[in-house]
C-alpha cells in the first residue's frame, strides 16, 4: 500500500474536530458562568464549582485515555475502526449533550452531571484526535499543514462561538435565556457533523513489528496483582514524560498561557457589563473580533516554519499584555471614545490570542519524536493525556478561584449594578491575573529550542540510530541539540 498524502482537503477534514475544541470551550469560558449567575440564579462560587468539579474528575479520566488509546489496537473494535479513530466515531452522536448545558430552570445537580458528561465526551474525542498528526505523517511540513488547518478551523470555531451568541442575544434580548439554549443546540449538531467527517478522512500509521508480535501472542488473563502492577507502571510512564526537557517547557508555556486566556474569557463579559457599562451583546461583538484569527493563523503557519515557535510566543504574549493594560486604562479613565478604543484593543488582543492558541498545538506533534530518541517508543497518547490532564486541572482551578475572588469581592448574583468594590475586583482580576501568567509563559518561551531546524537534526539522528549507527560517531552539534531537547546526556538516550 502506497504512502497516503496529507492534502489540504485531508488537513481540513482533520481540523474540523477543533471547531468543537475551539468553539465549545470558548462559549463555555465566555458565557457559562455569566449565564448561570444571571439566568439560573447561582452564586459565582456555585457556578464556578460546576466547571471545577467536572474538570477535575474529567482530568483524572483523561489521564487514562492516552494509555487506553495507545493499547486499543489489541481489541476487536480497535482492529476494525482504529485505536484512535474509534473514539471519534463514538463521540460524534454524543455531542448532543452540549445542548443540555443551556436549559434554564434546572437543578444544580442537573447542570453538574450534564457538564461532567460533556467534558468526558470531549476528552474521549480530543485526546485520540490530538495524536493523529503523529500517526498520519512524520514530515515536519505535512504535520504543520495539518496543525495549521486545525488552528485555522479552531479560530473559525472561536469566531462563531462569539459571533453567533451575540446575534442571538441581540435578536432575543439581553434578558432572554432562550438565546443561550438555541445557541447550544446549533453548536451541538455542528460539532457532531464535524467529528464524523474527521473520522472519515483520517488514518493511522501501520502497527509496528513489536505491536504485531504482541497481537500474535494473544491476550493473557491478568490477575488482580498484575493489574495493580500495570496501573503502577502506567503512572510511572506518565511521570516519565516530565523527564523530557522540551516537554516540560512546552507544558509550562501551554498551561500558563491558556490559563491566562481562560481568566480573560471568564471575566471579560463581567468586565464589560459591570466595569464599563457595556451590554452583553456589545461584549459579544468585541469577542467576535476573534475572526482576525483566521488570516493570522494562516500567516502563523508560514511564520512558525521560518522563525520558530519562540518568536511567535514572544509576539503573542507581549501584544496581549499591552492590550490588557489598555483595557485597564479605559476602566480607570473612562474616555469618551472608549467603545472605539475597545474595538482597536480587541482586534490586537485577538491577534495575539490566535498565536497563543496556534503555537503550542503546532509544537506538540514533534514532542513524541524527542521522546522516541530516549525511549525508542511512540507514546503520542501518553503525552496528549498529560497535556489534557494539566489543561483541565488548571482551568478548573482558575475558574473556581475567579468565582471565589468575585464572591469575596462583593459580587451579587443577578444584580444589575454591583458595588464599587466588586467592580474593582473584576477589573483587577482581568488585568493582573491574566498578565502575571502571560509574563511567566514568556520567560519559559525565551528558552524553548524546539523548531524546524533542531527537530530535523533530532529525527535524522534517530533514523541513523535505527539503522544501528554507532553513538560514538555522533557529530558535536547533533549531540548538543539532542541533549538540549531531551534533557538527557547523549550516552543515556536510545537505550533499552
Amino acid at each position: 500500500m502506497g504512502k497516503k498524502k496529507v492534502t489540504i482537503p485531508v488537513s481540513i477534514g482533520y481540523g474540523l474536530t477543533d471547531l468543537m475544541g475551539g468553539g465549545a470551550f470558548t462559549i463555555i469560558g465566555a458565557w457559562l458562568m455569566f449565564y448561570y449567575t444571571t439566568f439560573v440564579g447561582m452564586s459565582p462560587v456555585k457556578a464556578a464549582s460546576i466547571v471545577a468539579i467536572a474538570r477535575i474528575v474529567d482530568a483524572v479520566i483523561s489521564l487514562f485515555m492516552g494509555s487506553i488509546t495507545d493499547h486499543f489496537y489489541k481489541t476487536k473494535l480497535g482492529k476494525k475502526f482504529g485505536r484512535r479513530r474509534f473514539f471519534l466515531l463514538v463521540g460524534s452522536p454524543l455531542m448532543i449533550v452540549y445542548a443540555l448545558l443551556w436549559i434554564d430552570g434546572m437543578s444544580y445537580a442537573f447542570y453538574l452531571v450534564c457538564y461532567l458528561m460533556f467534558e468526558i465526551i470531549a476528552a474521549l474525542v480530543l485526546i485520540p484526535w490530538e495524536t493523529l498528526p503523529s500517526e498520519m505523517t512524520k514530515d515536519f511540513t505535512e504535520r504543520t499543514k495539518l496543525s495549521t488547518c486545525r488552528m485555522f478551523i479552531s479560530a473559525l470555531g472561536t469566531f462563531l462561538a462569539t459571533f453567533v451568541p451575540g446575534r442571538l442575544i441581540k435578536y432575543f434580548g439581553d434578558d432572554n435565556s432562550y438565546a443561550y439554549f438555541l445557541n447550544g443546540l446549533i453548536f451541538a449538531v455542528l460539532f457532531a457533523v464535524c467529528i464524523f467527517i474527521t473520522y472519515k478522512v483520517t488514518w493511522e500509521r501501520e502497527l509496528t513489528p513489536a505491536m504485531l508480535e504482541e497481537l500474535e501472542k494473544g491476550q493473557t488473563r491478568q490477575s488482580f496483582a498484575d493489574r495493580i502492577l500495570a496501573l503502577r507502571n502506567m503512572l510511572k510512564d506518565y511521570a516519565s514524560t516530565f523527564k523530557i526537557r522540551a516537554f516540560r517547557k512546552h507544558l509550562a508555556i501551554y498551561l500558563l498561557s491558556f490559563t491566562a486566556k481562560d481568566i480573560f474569557n471568564t471575566v471579560f463579559v463581567f468586565f464589560c457589563v459591570y466595569c464599563l457599562s457595556i451590554s452583553s451583546s456589545q461584549a459579544a461583538d468585541l469577542l467576535s473580533l476573534s475572526i482576525i484569527g483566521l488570516p493570522i493563523t494562516l500567516l502563523a503557519g508560514f511564520a512558525i516554519i521560518k522563525f520558530g515557535p519562540s518568536r511567535l510566543y514572544t509576539v503573542s504574549y507581549s501584544s496581549m499584555i499591552l492590550c490588557l493594560a489598555g483595557f485597564y486604562m479605559i476602566y480607570l479613565y473612562d474616555p469618551s471614545s472608549k467603545i472605539a478604543i475597545m474595538y482597536v484593543l480587541a482586534v490586537v488582543y485577538q491577534m495575539g490570542r490566535s498565536l497563543l492558541e496556534f503555537t503550542p498545538w503546532n509544537v506538540f506533534p514533534f514532542i513524541p519524536d524527542v521522546d522516541e530518541a530516549v525511549t525508542q517508543k511512540r507514546r503520542e497518547g501518553l503525552f496528549a493525556a498529560v497535556m489534557t490532564f494539566g489543561r483541565k486541572t488548571t482551568v478548573a482551578l482558575a475558574t473556581f478561584i475567579v468565582g471565589i475572588v468575585l464572591e469575596e469581592g462583593g459580587f451579587v448574583k443577578g444584580q444589575q449594578y454591583q458595588s464599587p468594590e466588586a467592580i474593582s475586583v473584576i477589573a483587577n482580576t482581568l488585568m493582573f491575573g491574566a498578565s502575571a501568567l502571560l509574563v511567566l509563559a514568556l520567560i519559559f518561551a525565551w528558552t524553548f529550542k524546539l523548531n524546524k531546524k533542531t527537530h530535523g537534526v533530532l529525527v535524522k539522528e534517530v533514523d541513523r540510530l535505527k539503522l544501528n549507527g554507532s553513538k560514538s560517531q555522533v557529530d558535536p552539534e547533533t549531540k548538543k541539540i539532542v541533549e538540549d531537547l531531551t534533557g538527557y546526556k547523549y550516552e543515556k538516550i536510545w537505550n533499552q
